[in-house]
């Protein structure tokens, strides 16, 4: 079951209208025009060569690209990194704060979502409710997948859970999710998450230091025959095992078909352990690895961004890897971990679009500034940096923008 489920209309469907982008410029180099109409991309043709019969943006100075997805967010405590006093988890303030948060991550350039929410304790269903309302109405503008999150599985006190679990799903939680490394029993927590994703078709997601490599390697067996599919992250402790015990943890993800999310930017709610995953290690086994942003400035992380271009930087500055394989790993491998169709700037594939200003993905990377969002053919945010120089000679020479021109 992906992330993108069929939902029932409440009078906000997407705007089928025709649009023309023009003058984008491509990471192959090109410069095209780019028709888009009912969601999808009807044409793509060399600059000029489109019948403007539509709407038009013009895309001059602009890479396009397919738009990111954010695989790992946490909307319930989002925003919450610099409270003067105890977090707020009353219905309004969760549903407050998965909005703010799912529309900053949307400005970024991600058009879909997937937030992990906590279930249980005294805040029972409330959090998971207020994310799926915050859903309802950002339908249109972003689509949002809600992950439920139990705390405890197992043993007497895991009975309450695995209730709640099972009406966190019949509620509309898409994912089935959790923290196996927190529980008394890591083991029976993964097979009863699993047995639930069963019964109801469901994905799965699952939080995991990664340190532990017989339980990675357990979590991994387990996983491997369910369809449609296991994600686990961010698995930052695999880092600080030794290269050869590592690596043979990897080669047990890789042929369990399991993919792992990281997250360059840093932890999430309720993982203590700093760092990222080994993505090249990971890569080299053969893993499908995405990545996400985690914290959106709560106390995990009280200065993230959720970012998926701050993601893929981190991942091409810190971990190796070349500019174009950083960006699929927010994007196409974003979009893969959850269940998403592919995109690519090609006529057929959904209108998911990113146009930064920018010649070149790594310069884009670098200087992400200005951007356009396109979600299911229609422009639905726009972020515009301008940077001017005071008059100068040197200014002058290279032809800089300057404040006070005439």
């Amino acid at each position: 079951m992906p992330d993108s489920q069929p939902q029932p209309s409440d009078g906000a469907t997407a705007d089928t209208s025709a649009l023309l982008l023009c003058g984008a410029r491509l990471t192959d180099g090109r410069t095209v025009d780019v028709r888009l109409g009912g969601g999808r991309i009807e044409a793509v043709g060399t600059a000029g060569s489109l019948t403007p019969h539509c709407a038009r943006v013009d895309l001059n100075g602009y890479l396009l690209l397919p738009a990111p997805a954010e695989p790992h967010a946490h909307g319930d405590t989002a925003l919450t990194g610099d409270s003067p006093g105890p977090v707020s988890y009353a219905p309004e303030d969760v549903q407050r704060r998965a909005t703010e948060a799912a529309l900053l991550q949307l400005g970024h350039g991600a058009t879909a979502l997937r937030s992990h929410v906590r279930i249980g304790d005294v805040q029972g269903l409330g959090p998971l409710e207020a994310v799926l309302q915050a859903r309802r109405s950002l339908r249109g503008l972003v689509d949002l997948t809600a992950v439920a999150v139990p705390r405890r599985l197992t043993g007497l006190a895991g009975a309450d859970g695995l209730a709640m679990l099972r009406d966190a799903v019949k509620m509309g939680a898409g994912v089935v999710g959790g923290c196996p490394d927190a529980d008394p029993d890591p083991t029976g927590y993964a097979e009863t998450v699993l047995e639930v994703a069963a019964e109801h078709g469901c994905p799965v997601d699952l939080h995991t230091h990664g340190d532990d490599p017989a339980r990675l390697a357990r979590l991994a067996a387990m996983a491997g025959g369910l369809r449609p599919g296991v994600v686990l992250g961010p698995c930052a402790g695999l880092a600080r095992l030794p290269h050869e015990v590592a690596a043979r943890a990897a080669e047990r993800l890789a042929a369990s078909g399991v993919m792992v999310v990281c997250l360059p930017q840093g932890g999430c709610g309720g993982m203590e352990l700093r760092g990222s995953a080994p993505v090249r290690l990971l890569r080299a086994a053969g893993v499908r690895v995405a990545a996400g942003g985690g914290a959106l400035r709560d106390v995990s992380n009280p200065v993230g961004r959720g970012d998926p271009l701050e993601a893929a930087y981190l991942l091409a500055s810190q971990g190796g890897l070349r500019a174009q394989e950083a960006y699929e790993a927010v994007a196409a491998g974003a979009r893969e971990a959850m269940g998403l169709p592919e995109v690519r700037v090609e006529a057929g594939f959904p209108a998911e679009l990113l146009a930064v200003r920018g010649e070149r993905l790594a310069g884009v990377l670098s200087l992400a500034y200005s951007r356009i969002v396109v979600h299911r053919g229609r422009v639905v945010a726009r972020t515009s940096a301008v940077r001017e120089y005071c008059d100068s000679a040197v200014a002058v020479a290279l032809e800089l923008p300057r404040q006070g021109r005439s």
